[in-house]
């Protein structure tokens, strides 16, 4: 075409990518951790020196996980679970200047903590500081404390921003964080757990020692430094649980190839067990060995279930009122709906039937035996005499007919009818068989007893 410039077109620059941002872990003092995004292409290595933008300012730290750990670590932590979605950025990587900066506030922070215990102290507050923080660029200062009730430190906090000249925040932990933020070498002679590797502090209950064989009766020895129980009962828990399921109970009598024995103890670590005989021969055998003598099977199938044992004792108690032969008469047998009698023994009548059957049987009396009469010794002449020479016993005095008319008015009531006639009862025993004043027998007097009888003369 004339007239007509041919226009050129020129291809517009390909836009540049950005680099996707890196998840990092940054530790602070105290074993305080947070997570934010690296910009920057290279990834920093670990224990970098880094600053980072803090609250209402900038705060230097270190590099505690990058990469895969980091993405784990922020889906599996407290710390990384509590994180916003939108994280703050790394700014830069500290330089030698910062680094003592930095070095400078750490030394500071004894001098703070002195000055406010002293003011808490003035004030009479019940609470403990335990640790003090500055922030880099010294816009915010951060003091821990612990109390076992709430406190009001609001004129604290007033008199504190007064005397360092800038925001102060004051943060309530407990006994357990105190201990994570100031380390130490606990009673297995490392470092604690909740300070090196333990992401999440969790309560520990006293039955966690107890499944553990350990004894509740001196919590300090089963304690750490914080004054709670060890960190390490809970998350080795699991590990005795699942050996303990793998052995059978102590106490427990089973047979194996060398006879009936028990088991004394079991060696969860070794995976031993310590048996002994009816003889009182110990021996100790690996829990493999053990499971081949008990053929094959797990030694836990006749420990911890006890179906066996139940359905045993059923079955004895079914047994029992089975009997073999016709039932006694009077024996409660049972009947169930649309059962039908054995053969062998009767169906059970009645109890009507039966009580009036007894009523109509006439009573059956017992043949009485003759007793062979047995000649009556004769008594020694002196004894006679002396019988003949005992004076008569006093006889009872005819009951004056009032007496007669009330027990037979009283004949009425069952109660005071009975308890007069007792009455009576003994009188006359204690008449007839003492016949003395004093109840003494023989009718001796003053209740002695009588004189022995003297011996025949010889001549006689």
């Amino acid at each position: 075409m004339s007239g007509m410039s041919e226009i050129s077109e020129t291809p517009e620059p390909a836009a540049v990518a950005e680099p996707t941002p890196h998840l990092i872990e940054v530790a602070f003092k105290g074993n305080r951790r947070e997570f934010f995004t690296w910009a920057f292409p290279e990834v920093p290595t670990l224990r970098t020196p880094v600053i980072v933008d803090a609250d209402r300012g900038e705060d230097l730290g270190t590099v505690h996980s990058t990469g895969e750990l980091a993405v784990t670590r922020k889906a599996g932590t407290p710390h990384g679970k509590a994180s916003p979605e939108q994280l703050r950025p790394a700014l830069r990587a500290a330089t030698a200047d910062d680094i003592e900066k930095g070095s400078h506030l750490r030394e500071d922070e004894d001098n703070v903590r002195r000055r406010a215990i002293e003011k808490v102290r003035a004030q009479g507050l019940d609470m403990k500081v335990s640790d003090t923080e500055w922030q880099w660029d010294r816009k915010k200062l951060t003091i821990y404390f612990t109390a076992e009730k709430r406190v009001d430190f609001r004129q604290l906090v007033r008199q504190l921003e007064g005397l360092f000249g800038t925001r102060v925040q004051m943060w309530h932990i407990g006994v357990r964080d105190e201990a994570r933020r100031l380390d130490g070498i606990g009673r297995c002679a490392r470092q604690f757990c909740s300070a090196s590797w333990l992401p999440e502090l969790r309560p520990v209950k006293s039955s966690v020692a107890k499944d553990q064989r350990l004894s509740t009766l001196n919590p300090s020895q089963i304690s750490g430094s914080c004054g709670r129980l060890m960190c390490c009962l809970r998350y080795e828990h699991e590990f005795y649980v699942q050996q303990r399921k793998r052995f059978p109970k102590e106490g427990k009598i089973i047979v194996t190839l060398a006879g009936e024995e028990k088991i004394v103890s079991n060696d969860i670590f070794r995976e031993q067990v310590t048996l002994r005989g009816a003889t009182g021969e110990v021996r100790i055998v690996p829990l493999a060995q053990l499971n081949r003598e008990l053929g094959g099977e797990p030694a836990t199938a006749a420990s911890d279930l006890a179906g066996g044992d139940d359905e045993a004792d059923f079955d004895e108690e079914v047994t029992s009122e089975i009997y073999l032969v016709d039932p006694p008469r009077g024996a409660a047998t049972r009947t169930y709906p649309g059962a039908t009698p054995s053969q062998g023994t009767p169906p059970a009548r009645p109890a009507a039937e039966s009580s009036k059957q007894q009523q109509q049987r006439p009573q059956q009396q017992r043949p009485q035996r003759e007793r062979p009469q047995q000649p009556q010794q004769q008594r020694p002449p002196q004894q006679q005499q002396q019988q003949q020479q005992r004076p008569p016993q006093q006889q009872q005095p005819p009951r004056p007919p009032a007496a007669e008319n009330a027990v037979d008015a009283t004949a009425d009531q069952p109660g005071e009818g009975r308890r007069r006639r007792r009455r009576g009862r003994r009188g006359g025993r204690r008449g007839r068989e003492g016949g003395a004043p004093g109840g003494a027998p023989g009718g001796a007097p003053g209740g002695s007893p009588p004189a022995p009888p003297s011996a025949p003369p010889a001549g006689s």
